[in-house]
């Protein structure tokens, strides 16, 4: 176990990065918009196991390959980007739905939930910077006379715990404007920002 003040150290450390809009965030916020806050559960769920993935095989030792690997890191660095692109012009070919479709949220049919987590799942496994935040800015934390796998496991938890809150607390503001997103001309500005700040994700992760 590591002492509360090491675990309260990393995540001040990561939290201006997780406050930056991310694939993450972007995701949670067209998902919601369109499908209304039941969509966030998957999309955090989705992230927490990417970013354990990354802990998991920053234990196993994969991770730092990949880090120390310069063609390695190059091909998870151009597939993750590559996806978020995909996502990107996914979102821009949204039509805009009709009025009609945007029932009260009791009356709405639900929406699929494995596509969204898998898709936070892929976009998080894909992201070369959360690996190397288990390879750069963890080991500031851990404990070298102790067994790594554990601490590492557990700041990878206290990590997911820390995104989960900010993208809830993300879904809650966003549950508020329920309203104003089923309006079909703001579903469109809607889809159209978020297809450009993936691909703009995706092409700043690829240069």
């Amino acid at each position: 176990m590591l002492p509360a003040t090491a675990v309260l150290g990393f995540l001040l450390a990561v939290l201006p990065l997780i406050a930056t809009p991310g694939a993450s965030l972007t995701l949670l916020v067209r998902k919601v918009g369109e499908a209304g806050p039941r969509q966030a559960a998957p999309v955090v769920l989705g992230t927490a196991t990417g970013l354990m993935v990354h802990a998991t095989l920053a234990v196993a030792g994969l991770s730092e390959l990949v880090m120390h690997s310069s063609e390695a890191f190059e091909a998870v660095r151009l597939v993750g980007a590559g996806y978020l692109i995909v996502l990107g012009v996914k979102s821009w070919r949204t039509p805009a739905v009709p009025v009609e479709a945007f029932a009260p949220d009791a009356e709405r049919r639900p929406a699929p939930l494995w596509p969204t987590y898998r898709q936070a799942v892929l976009a998080n496994v894909f992201n070369p910077k959360a690996a190397s935040l288990f390879l750069t800015l963890a080991p500031q934390f851990l404990d070298p006379h102790s067994p790594l796998a554990g601490q590492i496991l557990e700041l990878g938890g206290a990590l997911c715990a820390l995104v989960s809150g900010w993208l809830l607390c993300w879904t809650a503001l966003l549950g508020g404007a329920a309203r104003i997103l089923r309006s079909p001309r703001i579903k469109h500005v809607w889809n159209r920002t978020t297809a450009l700040v993936l691909i703009g994700l995706g092409v700043r992760t690829a240069v």
